[in-house]
C-alpha cells in the first residue's frame, strides 16, 4: 500500500468527482423535494449500516452532503473494522431537509460501493489468514474511481498493486510478443526502468523457468491450477537455493472465495483478485430522515 488509507484519497479529486455525480443526479433541481418539502424545513439524517461488513467511504459521503448544503457530518463508525451487529448508525448529518435529500443517493451510492469493495476484500483476507499470502487488487477498477477503490481495498486489509501503467513494470504476453521474447522484454525493461521491480506474466512451466533465468523480481502466474502453482513454488525455491533470493510469486486469474484458500496454500506470496473492484456487491446502507427543529 502506498502510504496510509487517508493519504491515498485525493481530496481535490474527490471534490470534483462528487460535484460531477451530484450534478448528474440533480440536474436543474430535485422537483419532488421542492414540491413536497417546505423550503425552511430542517432534518437530521442517520446513515445506517444494515448488513455485516466493513464501512469505508464516509469522507466521500460527507463531501456529498456538504456540497448539497448539509451541516455537521458526524462519523460514528470506525472505518476498516468488520461489524456484525446491524443495523447500526455509522454517521449522522444535519441541515436543510431538501439538502439532505439532494445528497442522499450520491452519498449512498459511493459509500455503499466503496464499503462493498472493503467488505469483499476483508472476506478474501480472512480466507487466506495464516498462510502468509497477501491479497492484491488490480487495475480492473471503475473508471474515475481507482484511487478510492484502491483505498477501500487497503481499508479491507488488502494490498495495492500498481496504481496505473506509470508506477510499476508488468510484462505481459502482448509485450513479450512485440519485444521479441520474454528475455528480451525483461532486458529492455531493466535497462529502461532500473529503479522499478520487474514483473513478468507466465502461463506455463517453461515460461516460469525462462523468467527465473532472467532475474525478474516477480512472476505473475496466470490462470494456473493449484498443482501448477505448487510446482512453480518448488521451481522458485530450487532456483533460490542455487542462486540466492529470486522472484516472488503472484497467482492471478479465476480467483474466488471458494478457491483462494487452496491457492494461497500452494506457497505463493501474493494472490491478485480483480473481483475486489470489478465485482464487489454494494454493502447495504440507507439514510433515515427525522424532522428537526427549525
Amino acid at each position: 500500500m502506498r502510504g496510509s488509507v487517508a493519504e491515498m484519497v485525493d481530496r481535490d479529486a474527490t471534490r470534483e468527482l462528487v460535484a460531477r455525480v451530484l450534478a448528474e443526479d440533480l440536474g436543474p433541481g430535485d422537483i419532488t423535494s421542492q414540491a413536497t418539502v417546505p423550503a425552511d424545513a430542517r432534518a437530521r439524517a442517520r446513515i445506517v449500516q444494515k448488513q455485516p461488513g466493513v464501512v469505508f467511504g464516509l469522507e466521500v459521503a460527507a463531501e456529498a452532503f456538504a456540497q448539497a448544503g448539509g451541516q455537521g457530518f458526524e462519523r460514528i463508525a470506525i472505518e476498516g473494522e468488520w461489524r456484525d451487529s446491524v443495523p447500526v448508525d455509522v454517521a449522522v448529518v444535519n441541515g436543510p431537509a431538501r439538502a439532505l435529500l439532494a445528497a442522499e443517493r450520491t452519498g449512498l451510492n459511493l459509500l455503499c460501493h466503496l464499503s462493498g469493495v472493503a467488505t469483499l476484500t476483508a472476506r478474501f483476507v480472512h480466507a487466506v489468514g495464516g498462510t502468509g499470502t497477501a491479497i492484491l487488487d488490480t487495475r480492473k477498477t471503475t473508471p474515475g474511481l481507482r484511487s478510492l477503490e484502491k483505498a477501500a481495498v487497503a481499508a479491507g486489509g488488502g494490498r495495492n498493486h500498481r496504481m496505473g501503467l506509470h508506477d510499476a513494470v508488468l510484462i505481459k504476453e502482448n509485450h513479450i510478443a512485440v519485444a521479441g521474447g520474454l528475455a528480451e522484454a525483461v532486458r529492455r525493461a531493466r535497462e529502461a526502468e532500473p529503479e522499478h521491480e520487474i514483473e513478468v506474466e507466465c502461463r506455463s512451466a517453461e515460461e516460469i523457468e525462462e523468467a527465473l533465468g532472467t532475474g525478474a523480481d516477480r512472476l505473475l502466474l496466470d490462470n494456473m491450477e493449484p498443482v501448477e502453482l505448487r510446482a512453480a513454488v518448488a521451481a522458485r525455491d530450487a532456483a533460490a537455493k542455487a542462486h540466492g533470493p529470486v522472484a516472488t510469486l503472484e497467482a492471478s486469474g479465476g480467483v474466488t472465495l471458494d478457491n483462494v484458500t487452496e491457492i494461497a496454500a500452494s506457497g505463493v506470496d501474493f494472490v491478485s483478485v480483480g473481483a475486489l473492484t470489478h465485482s464487489a456487491p454494494a454493502l447495504d446502507l440507507s439514510m433515515l430522515l427525522e424532522p428537526a427543529d427549525r
